[in-house]
């Protein structure tokens, strides 16, 4: 068995808070999975647990009414805006490969692999380099648990561990804005590795479309019926 949050657009503050909150309910409850889809009310920029707002340009995120929140997760920022973003709660040992990080990246992004071949998109795991996080736009770059479809990242993931239970969430491109992202950063970033489900098939981005099919492929992944959340 496990629990189902249905999307549901919320401010940045709000996303960030309410993953937290469902990780620590899962943990003083000691529930199965929770899988939870959402979206963004706003342009919202989230920094990596312990990435600073070196090369991010306040200034303009204040004047336009751009929040800056932080995960609770790892990695380089993101800018959350047109997007399907899920999160996935559940104890190491529910997985197969829990007790290894990247493994674990894997199987859980095997479920996304899965849902959007229900779409005919077949995603890949890109190569594994070892990278620097620390500065940068998530999605300019490729790491071993990311998904992307010929060879650009359409999927990028992130995750944070507490007593026993995994938090992944990540963010599913449906388009960006790259006038947007220049002015953000305080340097110029790398677009050529990334891609929408804009540019590959427009109709990919209908948010009912895309979130049953990734959902079914997290039914398949695991062999679970999901019940509504109760909590």
């Amino acid at each position: 068995m496990a629990y189902f949050i249905s999307y549901k657009k919320l401010d940045g503050f709000k996303n960030m808070e309410t993953d937290k909150a469902l990780l620590d309910i899962a943990i003083e409850k000691q529930l199965d999975p929770i899988l939870r889809f959402y979206g963004w009310s706003q342009p919202t920029l989230s920094l990596g647990r312990n990435q600073s707002l070196k090369n991010i340009n306040t200034e303009y995120c204040a004047n336009n009414n751009i929040d800056i929140v932080k995960r609770p997760t790892g990695g380089r920022a993101l800018i959350h805006d047109k997007e399907l973003t899920y999160s996935f709660i559940t104890p190491v040992n529910f997985l197969s490969r829990g007790s290894s990080v990247i493994e674990s990246y894997r199987e859980i992004s095997e479920a996304l692999i899965l849902g959007f071949k229900n779409l005919h998109l077949d995603l890949k795991f890109p190569e594994y380099k070892k990278i620097s996080v620390k500065d940068g736009y998530c999605m300019a770059l490729s790491t071993g648990t990311d998904l992307s479809y010929n060879g650009k990242k359409l999927i990028g993931s992130a995750q944070f561990r507490k007593q026993g239970y995994i938090l992944q969430h990540g963010s599913i491109l449906i388009d960006i804005d790259e006038n947007l992202l220049l002015k953000i950063f305080n340097f110029k970033e790398n677009f050529s590795n990334v891609i929408t489900l804009s540019q590959i098939k427009p109709e990919l981005g209908n948010i009912d479309v895309l979130a049953k099919a990734v959902k079914a492929g997290f039914r398949e992944k695991f062999l679970f019926d999901f019940n509504p959340f109760p909590f």
